[in-house]
């Protein structure tokens, strides 16, 4: 099972990507993770990223396409995958076509978690993170047992640049301009599977594996 996860920041696709490769018993692929993964082990790829990086520049589609190469031909990925945070806009999502392609691969179904942007507003603005320990609460779905300390360390919380509306807000629009017009270039290839992620964890789940199954 070859699976892509789309959506916009927040709306839960780490959940979902977690049991997916629990319930296919299949890797997640994340582009982060290997670009970390390179830069430590100083591959020839990591090295190029890294050059990039330093200067200040965004890593060029083609080291990224070549590091899912290196990946994908791994033998954990016999069974599949879930592709994390790549494509993100249609450059991206032709190239890797190509490399599938040639790699005699393609993705089985494009998830995509749909919802509102005032709900991620509302879910990520209730994050609050544990100065101390990282823990993050959200004061809607789990708050901690005292307000503003937290559970485990009793340190005090505090509400993350990435998290004030604003910035979601600016993150929002980049995941329309650039991200969204991949649903409508996976729909010509009728590989869409479009998931309302307005529910509980457990009802998006349930949904997506019943899109993804029948």
């Amino acid at each position: 099972m070859k699976l892509l996860l789309i959506g916009p920041p927040g709306v839960g696709k780490g959940t979902q990507a977690k049991f997916l490769i629990e319930k296919f018993n299949i890797p997640q692929i994340s582009t982060g993770d290997m670009l970390r993964e390179n830069v430590r082990e100083k591959t020839k790829l990591g090295n190029e990223a890294k050059t990039c990086m330093d200067s200040g520049k965004l890593v060029p589609d083609e080291i990224i396409l070549n590091m899912i190469k290196n990946r994908l031909n791994k033998r954990d990925c016999e069974n599949g995958y879930v592709l994390d945070g790549f494509p993100r806009t249609i450059p991206q999502a032709q190239g890797l076509d190509i490399l599938l392609l040639n790699l005699k691969q393609k993705i089985d179904h494009v998830i995509i978690m749909k919802i509102d942007d005032s709900l991620i507003i509302e879910r990520l603005s209730n994050r609050r993170s544990c100065e101390n320990c990282n823990k993050i609460y959200n004061l809607i779905y789990n708050p901690p047992l005292i307000k503003n300390k937290c559970n485990d360390c009793h340190g005090s919380l505090y509400l993350r640049d990435d998290d004030k509306p604003n910035t979601i807000q600016k993150r929002l629009n980049v995941y329309h301009e650039q991200t969204e017009p991949l649903i409508d270039y996976y729909s010509k290839q009728n590989i869409n599977q479009e998931i309302n992620a307005q529910g509980s964890i457990e009802e998006i789940k349930n949904t997506m594996l019943n899109s993804i199954t029948k």
